[in-house]
Formats: structure tokens, sequence, C-alpha cells
């Protein structure tokens, strides 16, 4: 990963929002993980850079963004980062602010100069209801992943989250501890039998337990709570028990996957967290429209546009619901993106479905606070 490179979650999103003053440089494009589609990718984004060129030149004409350009200059040269995209990519710049964030969906390619950032394509990708992140778990490490139906990354722990139980111990690790982690290969969970083990068993206990409350405690911290994402547990039957009296994270889901997750490809962890998450996701998506329809029998919500954006205004949507395949449709897109804004700002919650469940015809749904005054 990039040094610039950042992971998107809410408290991001808020920063980015505080910034008000250009010149502000957001640049969105499509890319493509393997090849030979991603030999083209570099190329688009060099021509998308000469075209920021331009417009920089022509809105902020005494502008010093010198660094900036220059960056991205170099990032369009850069053969390693352009090996390693994913489905999106989102790159912003502004007078003391480089960032860059991978995203596992596709955005439409995009150059925007202006006083503020761009940031609809972020809002709209965090506003996604079918994503999730998985904890892989043994004794010994740990690894994060994060995707959704169709995708799966590995992402990088944020530097406080201890990724082997060395790294959250230290010196306080015991001696047949130290000796398992340093021979354990792969770290599936499982201790070699070895000279002083069942003397040492309460110690390597204590141990063990130790390291899953650094571990939970950091993930929550640093993974969970910024990105509200639900948490899968992947590790042995006999990992869960112990990991799960300790945790405190209620982002964490009451199944889990009862398998030592480092002996999996990823596409099969994929799959089977999927499996695992799927029903979850199909109840929680009937609750939104269930919710919606109560609401709306009250005359506490609409799908009316022109309804939903005075309420907006006034505050009063405490839930927006917008179907996926409105926002990917030019005409009408920009609308909803718009008022996705308005009600994200005043402290609504806004949720991105899929058409097939999404209530009414309109292509939104909102529910209120409260009725009209």
């Amino acid at each position: 990963m990039s040094e610039k490179e950042m992971s998107l979650t809410y408290d991001k999103l808020v920063s980015l929002e505080s910034v008000d003053g250009g010149p502000c440089l957001s640049i969105y494009q499509e890319t493509h993980r393997s090849h030979p589609d991603n030999q083209q990718d570099p190329i688009r984004f060099r021509n998308s850079v000469k075209q920021l060129k331009l417009s920089l030149l022509e809105k902020y004409p005494d502008a010093n963004m010198h660094d900036s350009l220059k960056a991205l200059e170099a990032l369009g040269d850069d053969f390693d980062f352009w090996a390693h995209t994913w489905e999106g990519l989102a790159i912003l710049c502004g007078q003391d602010r480089f960032e860059i964030f991978r995203l596992q969906r596709p955005v439409a390619d995009l150059i925007v100069v202006g006083d503020s950032f761009h940031l609809n394509p972020l809002r709209r990708y965090l506003q996604s209801v079918d994503r999730f992140q998985i904890l892989c778990l043994s004794i010994n490490k740990i690894q994060l992943f994060e995707g959704n139906r169709n995708t799966l990354d590995e992402i990088v722990p944020q530097p406080a989250v201890p990724i082997t139980i060395a790294s959250a111990l230290g010196s306080e690790l015991s001696e047949p501890e130290k000796s398992v982690s340093s021979h354990a290969g792969t770290g599936h969970g499982t201790i070699a039998t070895h000279h002083g083990y069942s003397d040492k068993q309460n110690e390597i206990d204590i141990d063990t337990q130790k390291y899953f409350r650094a571990v939970d405690t950091a993930v929550l911290e640093h993974h969970s709570r910024p990105t509200k994402l639900p948490l899968i547990l992947a590790c042995l039957p006999e990992h869960h028990k112990h990991f799960r009296k300790i945790s405190d994270n209620h982002y964490l889901l009451a199944e889990g996957l009862d398998i030592d997750p480092f002996s999996l490809s990823v596409p099969e962890l994929r799959e089977r967290a999927w499996l695992l998450f799927e029903p979850g996701y199909a109840a929680q998506l009937k609750s939104l429209a269930d919710d919606f329809l109560a609401a709306k029998a009250k005359g506490l919500a609409s799908d009316d546009l022109v309804q939903v954006e005075q309420a907006a205004a006034d505050g009063r949507v405490q839930t927006l619901l917008i179907e996926a395949d409105r926002l990917d449709e030019e005409f009408g897109s920009e609308s909803l993106e718009n008022l996705a804004e308005i009600v994200a700002k005043m402290g609504g919650k806004v949720q991105i479905i899929p058409a097939a469940t999404m209530p009414g015809q309109t292509g939104l749904a909102a529910t209120y606070r409260y009725g009209q005054a």
C-alpha cells in the first residue's frame, strides 16, 4: 500500500467534507485488476492528469499546486501501483492533502476542480449495505479482509493493530509461547507438542487471552468503528468461544466461520463468508423495506423526490433508501446523489440497496423523524 493510500472511513469522509477553499482536485477512474485490461489504466490516468492541469489553469490560474501535480505525474508512471489496482480509484489533492483510495466497485471516470472535493462516489461506496470485514484469527497471528458478494481483498491493519502474538505481548510473552510463535509456520492455530509445554499450559492460555483481547480492542477502534462494517470471525472452533467471551466489538456477527481460515484461498474464504453473511443481509433489506411501508402508512415516509428533497432540507429524513441501479443512470443520478449528501449532512442514514428489494418504483424511499409541521 502506498504511504499516501488511505482506508476509506466515515471519519475520513467527514474530514474531507470539512475542506472549504480550493483548489481541490478530485480524480475518479474505473480500474482493472488483471492483464491485459489494466494496461490501459495508467494511460487513461495520465490523460486525466493532462485534462486536470488545463482545468486547474482555467479556474485557478494563480494557484501553486506544483507539488500535487508532480505527485500525480509520478503516480502515472508508477508501474507497481498500477499492477495492484482494484475496480475503482479515487485520488483527492488539495494544498496540503494527497489521498488515494482503492475501491472494490467501479466508478465513472471523472475530473473535478473546485473549492471543495467531489465526494459523492465515496459517499455512495460507504453507503452500500453488502460490505463486510473478516477477521482471520489463530493463536499466533491475524489477517483482515474486506469485501462483498463479488470480491474480497486483504487489507493492511492499522499500525496499532497487533498482527502477531509476539507484537502484542512483547516481553510479557511466555518462553514456550515464543518457541511456538517462532516455529508456527503458517500459524494455523495449532500448537506443536514440545518439551515443557504441559508445564506452561496455564501461561500459554493466559497469553492467548491477552492476545485475543488486544486484537479485539485494536480491531474495534481502528477498523470496525471507523468503517461501521459487520465483522465475521474466522477461526478454529475452539478459539471462537474464547474470543467471543472477551470481545466488546458490537460489529462482530453472532455467527462466524468455524474453520482454519489460513488454509483457504481468498476465493474460498469469500464464498464461505458470503454464504454466512447473505441471510442477515437479506433480512436487513427486508426490514428496511418493511419499516418504510409501515412509516408510509402513518404519513411518516415518502417515495416522491420533491417531497423527500423538502424533508431533507428541513432535516426530517431519518433513513433514505436509494436504488443502486438509479445511481448508474445518467438521468437522475445527480439529483439522488445530491439528496444523499444533504441527508447525510443533516444526520440521516443513507442506504444503497438493490432494485429487487426497493419499495416503490421511484428509486428512492425516505422515512421521517417526524411529520410536516
